[in-house]
């Protein structure tokens, strides 16, 4: 890693500074749900939906276009809506579990998802992360949702009807429901999950109303009626309650649900009490603006503001809560690593191939305390079963490849992020992962470990695909098991061995093509070879992308190319190469290959996570200027606040997060150092307001390049700044030209 200069910081601004730029208030207000909508199977703008919640609540609501099950919830380009569900999906490629749908209806008797299904247009849609309202032209219906972490409030706007109704959808795969006419509540399960789970998972679920019903009916599958009866379990079980409205009438939902039990589900509920949608509302807005004013910027086009806050609403929904506060006011989660209702945190929902990048370094700088809830959480389930995972929803799922939860844990731990009493089962689950694979997920663990820790590296003629991309970052995570236990001063010959094995990307380093490249389990390389090749020995890439991945020794893979002034040949060449590709691998071009092509950036592919850093490598070839240039085309070209406002899947607040990163000026290259890559800020002022009271200030401009640097009003020539001294205070001064 570089050295850094050795500076004194202080907190205040120095005369330089842009003092009469306005920073933004309510930023809230700025935030388009709707970014990252515009997507579809073959291409993605960013795959995400419009979800209405908290900053990592455990329960997000959103409106559903889709059928039933599939993983593209709401898509901006469909014109018809089927309910709205409460939804844990962290990506449409993994989907959704524990969820249930709403639907207000005319007519009661409509319960097949596509018959309640109404039009609407966006020009009647308001879309904010604290409340949704959209009209239901169908049936004549205003929608509203609001939310809390674990419950929501719903109004729902009638026309005058005899027929007036909601329909509850606890969805297929297993369900129950009864309704409480006297409690004027309908309750249930659903077990709807795509995998993750052990046998005995259910989602109960609380709804209330604040009206009588006059009509109840339940239903085995949505064509089905069952009669009198007010309780029922099934495959597929639907309810109907209805009643009289008045034109403009209202009627009020409160809903919560529970991992752990019905009992929680009602205690749940009290997150709202008896509160109206208006302040609970309230209460949401004002959350919001906590979480996004931790980071104010200014002297910016509201465009730009529109793109940076919604992108930090992005990067502030996952990791969500798995954990409920019961009766004794404890934290308890249901587990679904062992099946037990357990004491103590747990989040979900995130893919560490994607977001220890910068997602987590987000959270460890400006968001602390949140991540040491998150780590606490991932030593839960290390006590919890032998693995922690790679891929969580809710439990182990199989995605992606790497041991990158070696990133996440040693960066919190070596920031002092991570309670002490934790720091040595989760190096010991760690440890654990490197010699064993998980027996039903192999993305848990490490497939292939026996090849790697005897070869050097996976072999690509063994049967294990995606050889490359494994090693290299199997390869980062040992340097990061080597911070760890540093910190916890293990025994030497345990440090060699981790610092050797960090060695092993030279292992599939081909310095007749300056690439990564497959290698056999003889030591020769792959052949035929082509560095366009997507897949293979890559994972959703190709050699030009993958070179890159050695985070944690750059000037080493700069010296293997033969110094500065060639590697910073071989990453124009990056920029230069035409988009073209070779997509055999597959037997089809998958979106990410699509999302390349068009960004007319040679075959640099920022829509996926593999070579998002890339660009900050310029540093350390002394020749800042290009990382500049580039990091300011991506930012001005890639993202929007449009719905088609990302340039791939943003996957989990990982694409959000370089762009929040990016537009401060500075980028976590190396997570679990304490390093960060200076940019080019794009706003003229902003502001971090730390956990601990002081502040990171940066003035900066809209040129693209930058003339000087001053810390603290004294010259500052490094290129990069430390963790260390910025949660100290500091005042950063970029003079822009």
């Amino acid at each position: 890693m570089k050295r850094l200069l050795s500076i004194t910081l202080a907190v205040c601004i120095t005369a330089a500074c842009n003092s009469g730029t306005e920073l933004v208030d309510n930023p809230e207000e700025y935030v388009s749900t709707l970014v990252g909508s515009l997507s579809h199977h073959g291409f993605s703008t960013g795959n995400t939906y419009p979800a209405i919640a908290l900053p990592w609540g455990m329960n997000f609501w959103t409106p559903v276009t889709g059928k039933m099950g599939d993983g593209w919830a709401y898509r901006y380009d469909h014109n018809w809506i089927r309910g709205f569900k409460q939804t844990h999906q962290p990506s449409p490629w993994i989907n959704d579990y524990g969820q249930f749908a709403v639907m207000p209806v005319r007519d009661g008797s409509s319960v097949d998802q596509n018959k309640r299904a109404s039009w609407f247009s966006h020009k009647s849609e308001t879309a904010s992360p604290y409340y949704y309202k959209v009209y239901l032209a169908d049936h004549d219906i205003t929608a509203e949702i609001t939310p809390a972490d674990r419950a929501a409030a719903m109004r729902f706007t009638y026309p005058a009807g005899e027929t007036s109704a909601v329909v509850i959808d606890a969805y297929d795969g297993g369900s129950y429901i009864r309704i409480l006419p006297e409690l004027q509540a309908v309750v249930g399960y659903t077990t709807k999950n795509c995998g993750g789970v052990p046998e005995n998972f259910r989602n109960w679920f609380v709804i209330r109303f604040d009206k009588a019903f006059e009509s109840m009916m339940l239903y085995d599958g949505p064509e089905k009626g069952i009669g009198e009866a007010l309780e029922f379990e099934g495959e597929h079980v639907l309810a109907s309650v209805g009643f009289r409205t008045r034109r403009n009438e209202t009627v009020n939902v409160r809903t919560a649900s529970s991992f752990i039990s019905l009992e929680q589900a009602w205690l749940n509920l009290e997150e709202i009490g008896e509160k109206s949608l208006d302040e609970v509302t309230a209460d949401a807005k004002d959350r919001w603006n906590e979480v996004l004013s931790r980071i104010q910027v200014g002297g910016g086009s509201e465009e730009q503001f529109r793109t940076f806050y919604s992108c930090l609403y992005r990067a502030t929904l996952f990791p969500r809560k798995f954990y409920e506060i019961g009766p004794d006011g404890k934290a308890y989660h249901y587990s679904p690593y062992n099946g037990k209702i357990c004491e103590g945190y747990l989040y979900t929902d995130t893919g560490f191939w994607d977001t220890f990048r910068a997602l987590f370094p987000l959270l460890n700088l400006v968001y602390p305390s949140v991540n040491t809830e998150i780590q606490q959480g991932l030593a839960n389930i290390a006590r919890e079963n032998e693995f922690l995972p790679e891929w969580a929803s809710p439990g182990h799922r199989g995605c992606m490849v790497g041991n990158n939860s070696a990133s996440v844990v040693a960066d919190a731990i070596l920031k002092g992020i991570t309670p002490e009493k934790d720091w040595q089962i989760l190096y010991d689950c760690i440890v654990h992962g490197t010699e064993n694979v998980h027996p039903e997920v192999n993305s848990s663990g490490r497939l292939g470990h026996e090849y790697y820790n005897t070869l050097g590296y996976i072999p690509y003629n063994v049967g294990i695909n995606e050889s490359v991309a494994r090693t290299l970052e199997y390869a980062y995570n040992d340097w990061c098991i080597l911070q760890m236990a540093r910190k916890l001063d293990r025994p030497s010959e345990e440090l060699e061995k981790w610092a050797s094995r960090a060695d092993n990307w030279k292992n599939v380093f081909d310095p007749s093509h300056n690439l990564m490249r497959g290698r056999n389990a003889d030591g020769s390389f792959q052949e035929p070879f082509s560095p366009y090749k997507w897949g293979d020995a890559f994972t959703e890439g190709n050699a030009w992308h993958y070179t890159w991945s050695v985070f944690h020794d750059v000037d080493g893979l700069m010296e293997a190319m033969g110094g500065r002034e060639e590697f910073a040949h071989m990453l124009d060449s990056v920029f230069v190469v035409p988009p073209i590709y070779d997509d055999s691998y597959y037997g089809y071009r998958i979106h990410e290959i699509t999302e390349m092509q068009v960004a007319d950036m040679g075959n640099y592919a920022h829509g996926n996570q593999p070579a998002q850093h890339m660009i900050y490598l310029y540093n350390w070839a002394g020749q800042p200027e290009k990382t500049r240039k580039w990091v300011r085309e991506v930012m001005d070209r890639l993202y929007t606040s449009a719905p088609d406002g990302y340039c791939g899947d943003e996957d989990n607040g990982q694409t959000s997060a370089w762009y929040v990163f990016s537009a401060l000026g500075f980028y976590p290259v190396c997570p679990a150092s304490d390093q960060y890559a200076i940019g080019v800020p794009l706003f003229k002022k902003a502001v971090i307001n730390l956990e601990n009271g002081r502040k990171v200030k940066i003035d900066g401009g809209q040129g693209r390049l930058v003339k000087k640097t001053r810390m603290n009003g004294k010259a500052y020539d490094s290129l990069f700044l430390n963790y260390w001294d910025l949660i100290k205070g500091a005042s950063i001064d970029f003079e822009m030209k």
